[in-house]
Order: C-alpha cells, then sequence, then structure tokens
C-alpha cells in the first residue's frame, strides 16, 4: 500500500463532505453525521470507510438510486420492553440512526444496566467500530451488527453472491487501563468490498481466496473481483448468516436483492442491531487479589501479552496508532489519488477544487 499520504485539515475535509451531502438533498443534521463519520474513520486510519466510500455507497446505492432516503423521520415502534427499542427508520441515512440509536442505548444502559435498539428499513452506516469506538471511551461496554447494502459474499462452498459483508463490531472500556478502547471490528468476509475498490485505486493485488471473478474462479486483481469469499470458511460464512437472521427477526427482507431490483412488496433496505451495556452491570465485585475492576481487566491483558506475545497487537491498537498519527500531523491522511477522488466529489457539488500543493506530506 502507497505510504505517501498528504495532511488534509479535519474541518476542510468535513466542510466538503458536509456541502456534498447537503447537495443531495440531506438535512443539515443528517450531513454532520455523514461528515462526522468519515471524519472519525480517515482520523483513525480507516481508509476503506471514509467518505469516498460512503459517497461512493450513496450515489449508487442510497439516495442516488432510492435506497436512501434523505429527510426521513425514525418511527419509534412499541415494544412493551423498557430496555429494549425498535425502530423503523424509513430509509433515512444510515449514519445519523447509528449515532441516535448509540446515544439512546446509553442512555438505557444508564437507567436498566444495559440498553438495546433494532432498527428496521434503514440505509448503510459505513464503520460500526467507529459507533462502538466512541461509546467504549466513555466507558461502556457496546456492540453493533447490521446487514449491508447488497449482496456481494458468496456462503461457504457457493458460487453466487446472497449474503452482506455484514460486519461485527464490538468496543470494550480499556483506555484506563491500556491507553485506548479495544475494538474488535470486522466483516465477515475476507476483505471489505471497499477494501477492494482501495486496492483497484492503487493499483495493488488482492489477498489470495479473498474474491472471485465472473466466472467464480478465485482471483487476487481488484479489478476482476465481482464477488467475495467469507473468511475463515464455515465460520465466517456462520457469522454472516447470523447478521442475516437477526435482520429477518427485525423486519429485513431477502438478502439477495438488496441492491438490486426486486419484486414488488419486498424490501431491500437493511438491519441494524445496538446494544449498550454498562460496566457495573456485569461485576461480581469479587476480583482477585482485591483488585477494582479496571485493575482486573489490566491484569487480564497483561497475562495475555505475557513472555513471549509481547509483540501481540490488540484489536483497537492499529486504531489507536492512526488516530495518534493524525493527532501529530494535525489533519487527515490522504494519498494522491483519494484527493484527485475528492476532486471529482468537489466538482458535482460546486465546491473549489483541492490542491495537492496545499497538503504538506505526512511524515
Amino acid at each position: 500500500m502507497s505510504d505517501r499520504y498528504y495532511v488534509v485539515p479535519r474541518d476542510f475535509h468535513d466542510n466538503l463532505v458536509t456541502k456534498a451531502y447537503l447537495d443531495r438533498g440531506f438535512t443539515p443534521e443528517e450531513s454532520v453525521s455523514g461528515a462526522r463519520m468519515a471524519s472519525s474513520a480517515s482520523w483513525h486510519g480507516i481508509r476503506t470507510h471514509n467518505a469516498l466510500k460512503a459517497l461512493h455507497l450513496d450515489e449508487f446505492l442510497g439516495s442516488g438510486a432510492g435506497g436512501c432516503q434523505p429527510g426521513a423521520s425514525i418511527e419509534v415502534v412499541p415494544t412493551g420492553f423498557e430496555a429494549a427499542q425498535v425502530w423503523n427508520a424509513h430509509r433515512k441515512m444510515g449514519q445519523a440512526v447509528a449515532y441516535e440509536a448509540m446515544d439512546t442505548c446509553k442512555r438505557l444502559a444508564d437507567r436498566f444496566g444495559l440498553g438495546m435498539v433494532s432498527v428496521d428499513d434503514a440505509f448503510h452506516y459505513l464503520w460500526g467500530g467507529g459507533y462502538v469506538m466512541e461509546a467504549a471511551k466513555e466507558g461502556y461496554i457496546a456492540y453493533t451488527n447490521c446487514t449491508s447494502a447488497m449482496a456481494e459474499v458468496v456462503p461457504f462452498m457457493g458460487r453466487n453472491p446472497t449474503l452482506g459483508t455484514n460486519p461485527h463490531s464490538w468496543g470494550l472500556p480499556t483506555t484506563d487501563a491500556i491507553g485506548f478502547p479495544i475494538v474488535i471490528d470486522w466483516a465477515t468476509s475476507v476483505v471489505a468490498m471497499g477494501r477492494v475498490q482501495q486496492l483497484a485505486r492503487e493499483n495493488l493485488p488482492l489477498p489470495p481466496n479473498a474474491a472471485i471473478d465472473s466466472e467464480g474462479n478465485p482471483t487476487t486483481d481488484a479489478a476482476k473481483a465481482v464477488a467475495l469469499l467469507p473468511f475463515g470458511g464455515h465460520k465466517g460464512y456462520g457469522l454472516s448468516l447470523l447478521n442475516e437472521l437477526m435482520a429477518a427477526l427485525i423486519g429485513g427482507s431477502l438478502p439477495a436483492i438488496r441492491g438490486r431490483p426486486h419484486e414488488e412488496g419486498e424490501k431491500n433496505s437493511t438491519c441494524f442491531f445496538f446494544q449498550v451495556i454498562h460496566p457495573d452491570a456485569l461485576s461480581a465485585g469479587a476480583f482477585a487479589r482485591g483488585r477494582g475492576q479496571q485493575d482486573n481487566v489490566k491484569a487480564v491483558i497483561e497475562n495475555i501479552l505475557g513472555p513471549g506475545n509481547e509483540k501481540c497487537l490488540l484489536p483497537g491498537q492499529i486504531e489507536a496508532a492512526g488516530a495518534a498519527r493524525s493527532e501529530k500531523s494535525n489533519g487527515l491522511l490522504f494519498t494522491k489519488a483519494e484527493i484527485e477522488e475528492f476532486n471529482g466529489i468537489a466538482a458535482q457539488c460546486s465546491a473549489p477544487p483541492w490542491n495537492l500543493k496545499d497538503f504538506p506530506p505526512a511524515h
């Protein structure tokens, strides 16, 4: 991967992304949410789910194709369960829905020890790790999964994509113990489609056994990849299937039709699930040697990374390093190819183009 990056001021980036969403008819609140998620992803080095991915997804599957409804309102569906809410998002922008859902879960967790929000009929929320990371930084245990905007993944031993990349994201409040939250965040495919697009843009190969071409054969050529394979064979397949069945319980429809023309009466939107747990709701209090809860977490992590394991990375450590590099650079880091693509977005919404000479190289 190219390591030649240029530093773009965060507000410079956010202003362009917000304007791009406004130009597509989104409300100011939605547009700010879209820019917030894109900025967070780039700040933490998540280049596969940055603004380029978000706006591309919206153009081809979202507001540009009827899969997302700018300005839609969330409908709260009665459940009879105080710590659980169910929402009909009416195809509202996923990022705006996700931020509101996570805030709702935190309020419920403060009151009941845990809170959950299930969302039907939404548009993809992009980087699930960003939502759980923010909650974990505030001291909560957070989880989310979702179904993807379109079927891109082939079931184990299959040839036809009928599953989404269907990510799972956990955030754990470990900042006091190790300096950053542990964030376990992964797509259930070997790579995300955003990574395929990124590698194609940089003219770099895919890892082996990550994707298939139009003939159903494995390929490492990102430009020829038409579908993805689940990670770990049957294991990734099972986790992807879990998302689809959770969505089916919420109200999701046939996964194979998402992102494609579909039968009358069927739905091709996505479903989300969010859960937040207050750490105090888990504590039995009887920690060894009189340790407190956070001291116990630290002791467990140190034990796992004991002699022989000192070089092992913790989930979330790469994102924390990405954030540290952005902090040191005082801005978001993009390659020349990415900046050129941002200029395409600027042209679409009549914004001034970015001049590469205005951005210092990152060190």
